[in-house]
């Protein structure tokens, strides 16, 4: 069940990004052990664990972890483990006596993933911070955002999830690889600094050419550009226009009703503010879905702004499959698709109390030695 079928994971459970770079390695087959502290609920905000989809398809141990032999059993699981996953702050995996020295001493082969904000090193290792810290140290937060307002998060999704999960999600795979030749693991430091940093290289060369102004909204694809933007219909809802090409800008045009008017070049700036008014004008004379009708068919790159809910119910998502339903809660399918080795959800969210026992003896820990555990009070009885 998916590419990476057979590959065994230990992840210390944490918020955010790690998880969900669990997650996307459970998706495609990988057997991803959670390991939460004794007495934790591993969720970051107060919901049912059944909604906490970043756990989804993984088994949930509960491990008390300041017990020796809390840190004895978490050894014995790495030991049998293709990779390690933690999310700490730098420094903590140590002080629990799991640091990298001691685990790649159990399993030479282990690859250790370290999810950290601002990295293993530097002057602001030891700092608290969340998505938006990580994005205005990166250059990212800076250029998001309508001109002359002040910087938009774009929700945490370019700090925790493209700069965090998705890099630590490629260095893993990655030194997986590597180590089929070498036969040696590594420690993979992936900062979400570094993540984002990499993710502005487009933008970073653009700047540097002399193409990209240092400003909110005042260039191509930020919002500054009237044919790259969203405008309001009649019903209060939007459209998102991303007519770059020639080519698409004049079937734009010719949809919305323009073709042939007296209008500013595309790419003149000094008319952008024109155009955009004139979009505007536009737009606000349909509704939503009667622009969404207009522009259904051919290359105008223009489409109407989906929410939450209605893009599961758009017939895109809906043949491609792109949402499935476990133990009544809707989250989105695996990704990438493969042709021959599907990924899928397995499970939905386990609970330690539930699971930790069948976990730790389908990862060869014996029954007596759980029950022995459980009566120690290093695991739960359940």
């Amino acid at each position: 069940m998916g590419p990476l079928q057979g590959v065994r994971i230990v992840e210390m459970s944490g918020i955010g990004p790690a998880p969900f770079c669990g997650m996307l390695l459970a998706d495609l087959g990988a057997d991803v052990l959670r390991v939460d502290r004794l007495g934790g609920s591993g969720l970051g905000f107060p919901i049912a664990p059944r909604f906490d989809l970043l756990n989804r398809g993984k088994r949930a141990a509960a491990i008390d972890l300041k017990r020796p032999e809390g840190v004895a059993l978490v050894k014995r699981l790495i030991a049998r483990a293709d990779m390690l996953i933690e999310g700490f702050r730098p420094g903590v995996m140590e002080r629990l006596g799991l640091g990298p020295d001691v685990c790649c001493a159990l399993n030479p082969r282990l690859i250790l993933g370290r999810m950290t904000g601002f990295g293993q090193t530097g002057p602001m290792k030891d700092q608290a911070g969340h998505d938006i810290n990580y994005i205005a140290m990166s250059g990212a937060l800076a250029a998001i955002g309508e001109k002359g307002g002040a910087p938009l998060p774009p929700m945490n999704l370019v700090g925790d999830f493209a700069g965090g999960s998705l890099y630590l999600a490629m260095g893993l795979l990655a030194a997986l690889h590597e180590a089929k030749s070498s036969g040696r693991g590594q420690v993979i430091d992936a900062a979400m600094v570094d993540g984002v940093a990499s993710l502005m290289a487009m933008v970073t060369g653009y700047r540097q050419a002399g193409i990209w102004r240092n400003e909110r909204g005042a260039n191509g694809v930020d919002g500054g550009a009237p044919w790259y933007a969203t405008y309001a219909t009649a019903d209060g809802r939007y459209m998102a226009v991303g007519a770059i090409e020639a080519k698409f800008y004049a079937e734009f045009l010719d949809k919305l009703g323009l073709a042939g008017e007296a209008l500013p070049k595309q790419n003149d700036m000094r008319g952008w503010d024109v155009l955009r008014a004139r979009f505007a004008a536009a737009f606000a004379t349909k509704t939503r879905d009667e622009w969404a009708a207009i522009f259904a068919h051919g290359d105008a790159c223009v489409t109407p702004v989906l929410d939450m809910d209605e893009c599961m119910r758009h017939p895109l998502n809906v043949e491609r499959g792109n949402h499935v339903a476990v133990d009544g809660v809707s989250g989105p399918a695996p990704a990438p698709k493969f042709s021959r080795t599907p990924g899928a959800v397995r499970c939905g969210v386990m609970t330690p109390e539930a699971d930790t026992q069948a976990a730790l003896a389908d990862w060869g820990i014996a029954a007596s030695e759980c029950a022995q555990l459980a009566e120690a009070g290093v695991v739960p009885r359940g």
